[in-house]
């Protein structure tokens, strides 16, 4: 596999886990506060969220960016 694809789907694999976690964590607290069981909720939460994400970012982000290259030339 290229360098520079293998670079691309690491960091889609890693920005996956930090967004994902982040808004997870920030809408469970405001909608549900830290009531008992909100660590598990969260994890729930943040992994249905992190396989929803991933595919989203490997097919959407390439078209996105090549969108973004074309309105910024």
């Amino acid at each position: 596999m290229h360098l520079q694809l293998k670079r691309k789907i690491a960091f889609a694999l890693l920005m996956g886990i930090v967004t994902t976690g982040i808004i997870s964590f920030t809408l469970l607290s405001l909608n549900l506060g830290f009531s008992s069981g909100f660590l598990l909720k969260w994890l729930r939460s943040w992994g249905i969220a992190y396989v929803i994400v991933i595919p989203a970012i490997l097919l959407i982000g390439p078209r996105l960016q090549a969108q973004v290259d074309r309105l910024i030339r």
